[in-house]
C-alpha cells in the first residue's frame, strides 16, 4: 500500500517557485493565527501560485498578516479578525483551507475534539456557502471523518454542494508514511515482513499521539500538518492551472467502499476531482485494515450528518 500511494519527497518552496504556470488565486486560511495556520500561511505566502492570501481567525490575525506582508513574495496578504469580518475574508476566494479548531491534548482522541470543532467547522462552512460557494474547500480540522460530512451537509442546505470540491486533507498520513518507510528501507518499491509491517502501520496510525506526547502537552502536530496542508493546496492550485497528472489522496464523497466518504488517491483537475482512482489492489493485510475501519468510520460520518440535521 505504501509504495502505491507514496511519492518522492518534494521541496514545497522550490516546487512552487519553479512552476511555469502562475495564476492569481485568492486563498483563504481560516484559523490562520493557530499552530497550524501560521506556518501554513507562511508556506502559502512563499508560492507564486497565490495572488491573494486572506487570513482569518478570532484573534491576532492582523499581526500575523502584517508579519507575512513583509516577505518579498508576490501574494498580497490581508488579515481579518472576528465573526463580523468572516464574510469579507471569504469574498472571491478560489480555495479555502480550514485548519481552525482546538488541537489535541494528551489523552484526547480525535473524537474528543468533535463537540468543539464540529460547531467551528459548521459555522465556517456556512460562511463559505454564502460567500464563495464554488471554492475548493480543504478541511484540516479534526475529526476529519466527521467534519467533511458536516461541511457537505451545510453546503447542501444552501444548494451549492459540489462533492468534487470538498476535501478532507489526509496528506499528513502520506507524508508520515513516506518518512517512516524511508527510515526503514528508503528505496521504493519496498516490502516488509509481517511483524515490521504491523508495527509500521501502527506507528503511522498513532503518529499524532507520538507528537502530542513528545511535546508534553504543549502542542500537537502543527508543523508537519502545515507542510502537508500546503502540499495539498499547491496540488489543487496546480490542477486548477491546468497541470495534468496531479494525484493526491484526500477524504471525499466516495463510492469506493460501503462508506459514503473514504480517502483514496484522486486525480485532480481544473474543477476539483477529475477521477477517483480507488483503493487499487489490496493485500490481505490491507483488506483487513479497511474492514476493521468501516464500522467506526460509518459512525463518524453519521455523527457529522446528525450534527447538521439537529442544528437550529
Amino acid at each position: 500500500m505504501f509504495s502505491r500511494i507514496a511519492r518522492p519527497t518534494l521541496c514545497i518552496a522550490n516546487r512552487s517557485l519553479t512552476t511555469s504556470s502562475q495564476n492569481n488565486a485568492k486563498v483563504a486560511v481560516l484559523g490562520a493565527s493557530g499552530g497550524i495556520g501560521q506556518p501554513l500561511s507562511l508556506l502559502l505566502k512563499n508560492s507564486p501560485l497565490v495572488g491573494e492570501l486572506s487570513l482569518f481567525d478570532i484573534a491576532h490575525t492582523p499581526g500575523v498578516a502584517a508579519d507575512l506582508s513583509h516577505i518579498e513574495t508576490r501574494a498580497h496578504v490581508t488579515g481579518y479578525m472576528g465573526p463580523d469580518q468572516l464574510n469579507a475574508a471569504l469574498k472571491g476566494c478560489d480555495v479555502v483551507v480550514i485548519p481552525a479548531g482546538v488541537p489535541r491534548k494528551p489523552g484526547m482522541t480525535r473524537d474528543d475534539l468533535f463537540n468543539t470543532n464540529a460547531t467551528i467547522v459548521a459555522t465556517l462552512a456556512d460562511a463559505v456557502a454564502r460567500n464563495c460557494p464554488e471554492a475548493m474547500i480543504c478541511i484540516i480540522a479534526n475529526p476529519v471523518n466527521s467534519t467533511i460530512p458536516i461541511t457537505s451537509e451545510v453546503m447542501k442546505k444552501y444548494g451549492v454542494y459540489n462533492p468534487n470540491r470538498v476535501f478532507g486533507v489526509t496528506t499528513l498520513d502520506i507524508v508520515r508514511a513516506n518518512a517512516f518507510v524511508a527510515e526503514l528501507k528508503a528505496t521504493p518499491k519496498v516490502e516488509f515482513p509481517a511483524d515490521q509491517l504491523s508495527a509500521l502501520t501502527a506507528r503511522i496510525q498513532d503518529a499524532g499521539t507520538e507528537v502530542v506526547k513528545a511535546k508534553a502537552g504543549a502542542g500537537s502536530a502543527t508543523l508537519s500538518m502545515a507542510y502537508a496542508g500546503a502540499r495539498f493546496t499547491f496540488s489543487v492550485l496546480d490542477a486548477m492551472n491546468g497541470k495534468e497528472g496531479v494525484v493526491e489522496c484526500a477524504y471525499v464523497r466516495s463510492e469506493e467502499t460501503e462508506c459514503k466518504y473514504f480517502s483514496t488517491p484522486l486525480l485532480l483537475g481544473k474543477h476539483g476531482i477529475e477521477k477517483n482512482l480507488g483503493l487499487g489492489k489490496l493485500s490481505a493485510f490491507e483488506e483487513n485494515l479497511v474492514a476493521d475501519a468501516i464500522g467506526e468510520l460509518k459512525g463518524s460520518i453519521k455523527k457529522g450528518e446528525d450534527f447538521v440535521a439537529n442544528m437550529k
